[in-house]
């Protein structure tokens, strides 16, 4: 399973991801961390990430390619994280064939009521444990097709 994990500004949501899912996931998983800029990509690098890619073509490219695209509620918004993310890329990710998982951070104005308001940390594990189920299903399809 490949899983990208988007983020911008200061990267601190994608490490904590990526950090939460390489620990519950070992090598099972592939994880391509997209950074809207370099610092949040070798945030993401560091904390455990396979690969690494930023800007705009990067994110683009990449989301196509993957099983998971993870990251905050505010990857489907054009010019959020104080416009890093643009129009492009929030097309490509809400476009793309891939599950989104997303947390539901209620920032740049985008709000989800009903959602839990929980922090960061316990919605990564609610995110973690929805793509290791995920994972497991696809992981059982492709032994039953064996």
């Amino acid at each position: 399973m490949r899983i990208a994990v988007v983020d911008g500004q200061g990267g601190g949501i994608g490490r904590v991801i990526v950090e939460k899912l390489r620990r519950e996931m070992g090598d099972s998983c592939e994880i391509v961390g997209l950074g809207t800029n370099s610092i949040a990509t070798s945030l993401m690098l560091k904390a455990g990430a396979n690969e690494g890619a930023t800007g705009e073509n990067a994110v683009i490219k990449t989301v196509a390619q993957v099983d998971v695209v993870t990251g905050s509620l505010a990857i489907l918004a054009a010019n959020s994280y104080l416009g890093e993310l643009t129009p492009a890329m929030a097309e490509a990710i809400a476009s793309c064939q891939a599950s989104k998982l997303l947390i539901p951070l209620n920032r740049y104005k985008i709000e989800i009521p009903g959602a839990l308001d929980e922090p960061l940390p316990i919605q990564v594990d609610y995110l973690v444990a929805r793509i290791r189920q995920l994972h497991d299903q696809q992981s059982n399809r492709e032994t039953i097709d064996k």
